[in-house]
């Protein structure tokens, strides 16, 4: 009789035992599953914030490649004028050489006939014509520059835009990984409110 009451007592203690680890195990997990909650709510906000940070570089990067363009346009626009120029300028040079070549046609014809006043007054003419060539060829260096020059910017303007669409590529894809984030940190809130909803009903 004293053995069997030993061994009730026994059986009555490992019970109390295990129902105290049990319940302990139970609150312990509610409160793991409580900071997994607010852990995971702090998630959902990050990856809002950067879903919002990730639009804001999309609407900059998009400003940036209509700037981009209004430079590219611009460059392009002066290319045409300064090639239309540099045709002006090789149309009067070409004009002045052959009023140069004429002038020395005319004065050798007046140096035949022994007229000093004309081959004076084509000698001036040759001056003039010498003047306005150089005066040309000093235009069309200059416009050749402002060619090469806004060719340069147009290829660079349009590398920028290369670039800033590669930017608004790269953040779009930055806005897909985070709404991703956030589907996925919303599964888990929700996991974790059934888990503590759980260990709060085995209790």
């Amino acid at each position: 009789m004293r053995r069997t009451v030993l061994n009730l007592s026994f059986i009555l203690l490992g019970s109390l035992l295990a129902l105290g680890q049990n319940g302990a195990t139970a609150s312990g997990d509610t409160a793991n599953d409580v900071k997994d909650l607010h852990q995971d709510r702090r998630d959902v906000r990050r990856d809002r914030r950067d879903i919002r940070s990730d639009r804001r570089d999309v609407r900059q990067d998009q400003r940036d490649v209509n700037q981009d363009r209004a430079d590219r346009n611009r460059d392009l626009r002066d290319v045409r004028k300064d090639r239309r120029d540099l045709n002006a300028d090789q149309r009067d040079i070409r004009h002045d050489e052959t009023d140069i070549a004429k002038d020395r046609r005319e004065i050798q014809e007046d140096l035949k006939k022994g007229d000093k006043a004309d081959t004076a007054k084509e000698r001036a003419d040759i001056a003039r014509d010498r003047r306005d060539l150089n005066k040309d060829r000093r235009e069309a260096n200059s416009d050749r520059r402002d060619l090469h020059r806004d060719v340069r910017d147009a290829r660079a303007d349009q590398r920028d835009i290369n670039q800033d669409r590669g930017d608004i590529r790269s953040d779009r894809r930055d806005i897909h990984r985070d709404r991703r984030d956030v589907r996925g940190d919303r599964r888990d809130v929700r996991r974790d409110k059934r888990d503590i909803k759980h260990d709060r009903g085995e209790r």
